[in-house]
């Protein structure tokens, strides 16, 4: 039985029709199959890969940590410096009110965290969010995307959930006194990169001002230089009172983490005691690898070339058949006309080695987001094959 049948009789399946590439080396950008075939990652494991695959100082931190100690206890209850120099280099680059990090396995499992200390500290149960939002498949964040197709084959799902329209001013109204908290992505990515209003992002942290609400940002897919700065709300300036961090966070390990006040993360541990537990947060291999990549972004100054790596994207692709272009920093959506267009577009790039797909909410749309460490001569490489193949349809 070949590893093809394998996976398509005996891995759970997320669709009828998955691209079952067999994947066997990943370098830089670089992706090459079984056959020996390379493709030019524009997915980048969905804003996973921000310092590119195989990065020798990832991966010589992953095998100093597996030579130490693996698993050894829950979060939270022994010391454990992977852990802790993480939590340090990371507050050390957000605002003083984020300075308490709670280590967690998944970007999904952050949302269910945030959702839980958000209810614990607010004493309140409402949670609004929006339309055309994703924050994780398990069922509490499930509850809370912007999507009733999503959503409708898992009900029930939890009470009390709003789902406002994102950018509006009308919705920010619903917000009152009886919110816990507002959960909004800084940039929608699964909607197609949707990039808010300035002076609506600063209404929404008003209004949660004024209900004491807590405002929670998701970055799970914009944080770690994705939309330009390390941080896509430093772009609205405002500060939230949770941050959401997945993806990118653990440099190509699973890793995610919710970041909070001290005094507000502090809630977890009475009444009840072990408010909040979590087996594999903050593994010692997977925070090594997260910190070694920050690190790397930090002193090779990555984020400082996304803008210009972006605009050469914007300047290279020319064709008349995209109907619109959305973008911040290296996250971009092209439009077609139909899914059914975009797919055929997307697989007609992977046949000639480009790996991309398409969005959740707005599946008319390619999507691109590819490593942060992209060169300038790929990306025109990568324009220039987009262009032949979009005028071919």
């Amino acid at each position: 039985m070949t590893n093809r049948q394998i996976f398509l009789n005996h891995i759970g399946q997320t669709s009828t029709a998955p691209l079952a590439l067999e994947i066997i080396k990943a370098e830089g950008c670089k992706l090459y199959d079984a056959d020996g075939k390379e493709y030019l990652d524009l997915i980048g494991g969905i804003s996973v890969c921000n310092v590119g695959h195989g990065n020798k100082k990832v991966i010589g931190a992953i095998n100093k940590q597996m030579n130490d100690y693996l698993h050894v206890m829950v979060n939270g209850e022994l010391v454990l410096s992977p852990q802790t120099n993480y939590a340090k280099l990371l507050i050390d680059h957000l605002p003083a009110s984020l300075n308490s990090v709670f280590f967690t396995a998944s970007g999904t499992e952050a949302t269910e965290g945030a959702m839980k200390l958000a209810k614990r500290y607010s004493g309140r149960t409402q949670i609004a969010a929006f339309n055309n939002s994703y924050h994780g498949s398990t069922q509490g964040s499930l509850s809370i995307i912007g999507s009733e197709y999503w959503r409708n084959a898992f009900r029930p799902l939890l009470p009390d959930v709003l789902h406002l329209n994102f950018n509006s001013f009308e919705s920010l109204e619903q917000i009152t006194e009886l919110t816990a908290c507002v959960f909004a992505e800084t940039i929608q990515a699964e909607a197609g990169v949707i990039v808010p209003d300035k002076k609506w992002m600063k209404a929404l942290r008003k209004k949660c001002d004024d209900t004491g609400t807590l405002l929670v940002l998701d970055e799970i897919q914009c944080s770690f230089g994705r939309n330009g700065t390390l941080w896509a709300f430093e772009q609205f300036d405002i500060v939230p009172d949770i941050l959401l961090l997945g993806k990118a966070l653990g440099g190509g390990m699973p890793l995610g983490a919710f970041i909070a006040d001290k005094k507000m993360m502090d809630c977890f541990t009475n009444n009840p005691v072990l408010g909040h537990i979590n087996t594999f947060g903050g593994h010692p291999v997977c925070c090594a690898a997260g910190f070694a990549a920050f690190q790397f972004l930090l002193e090779n100054k990555i984020v400082e070339t996304v803008f210009e790596k972006e605009k050469i994207f914007l300047e290279n692709l020319h064709s008349k058949k995209i109907k619109n272009i959305r973008s911040k920093g290296l996250m971009i959506a092209l439009e077609f006309e139909s899914f059914e267009i975009n797919k055929k577009i997307i697989d007609a790039l992977i046949d000639k080695g480009i790996f991309t797909d398409w969005f959740l909410f707005a599946p008319n749309y390619l999507r691109i987001v590819p490593p942060l460490t992209i060169s300038e001569e790929e990306i025109r490489w990568a324009c220039g094959v987009i262009d032949k193949v979009v005028n071919g349809f």
